[in-house]
């Protein structure tokens, strides 16, 4: 039976925040399973420019859904502080025995569909344009070699059919990622232990049930979250596990929060 790869995203608004102790369970989980760790960028952006943290930064379209406003310029910048986040992450992965392989999304690996056009700016719907798509496929070619003690380091770019390099949601991107490898599990690491409704921490709940809070009530990063849960469901993922702590807990369903058909 094939050693199906662990799929982990990582938000970009935690990695800073994620202790030696994390990185040490991750680096035992790994010597015994495939790793393929997806990461994203927002806090680093905002580091290396205060205007990324601006609201004027950040794009709502006409479903509600929020994406950052992506120029070649954009992606220049998420490029330059991703491979400093890989140098950082291979380091602390190589201080704990394993090996990391990067992967540049744009480099062939990840395919864009076509991006949202209508944006709301100034209470207005206008037309602009935004370097940013979801993915419409995966090339699995690169995680052949995957095996226990290795880890591929994803950073989501993308290629859309007019070749251009654009940026895609990281939530959304591991969940196309596991859904193509066909893994089991989909770990989507963030900043707060759980899901939240009604101000009650839920530990496991339905897909249907995560959709209809999603469109009811979640905002920003949440939204996304459970919108990427449910992608990755559809494509026949097991389940998905949001919360922050050691992967380890999060898979084996201590901590989190579990969304899963069965």
């Amino acid at each position: 039976m094939r050693n199906l790869p662990s799929i982990i995203k990582v938000g970009g608004s935690c990695l800073n925040d994620l202790s030696a102790d994390w990185w040490d369970d991750l680096a035992r989980y790994g010597r015994n399973h495939p790793l393929v760790l997806v990461h994203g960028w927002s806090e680093p952006l905002k580091r290396l420019d205060p205007r990324y943290g601006e609201p004027s930064a950040i794009l709502r379209d006409r479903y509600g859904n929020q994406s950052r406003w992506t120029t070649p310029e954009v992606i220049t910048d998420i490029k330059k502080v991703s491979e400093e986040l890989g140098t950082q992450i291979a380091d602390r992965l190589a201080e704990r025995g394993l090996t990391t392989q990067r992967l540049l999304g744009s480099d062939g690996l990840l395919r864009a569909g076509e991006g949202e056009r209508w944006w709301w700016r100034d209470k207005q719907l206008v037309q602009l344009d935004n370097l940013v798509g979801p993915i419409a496929g995966v090339d699995v070619g690169p995680f052949t070699d995957s095996v226990p003690g290795h880890c591929y380091l994803v950073t989501p770019l993308a290629r859309n059919a007019a070749d251009e390099e654009v940026n895609t949601d990281a939530d959304r991107a591991a969940a196309a990622v596991a859904g193509a490898l066909s893994a089991t599990s989909l770990a989507l690491v963030t900043n707060v232990p759980h899901l939240l409704i009604d101000g009650r921490p839920v530990r496991r709940i339905t897909p249907e049930e995560a959709s209809r809070f999603r469109d009811r009530a979640a905002t920003g990063g949440m939204r996304k979250k459970l919108r990427a849960a449910d992608e990755a469901l559809q494509q026949g993922v097991g389940r998905v596990i949001i919360g922050s702590s050691p992967v380890s807990e999060l898979l084996a369903e201590w901590n989190g929060t579990v969304i899963t058909k069965e």
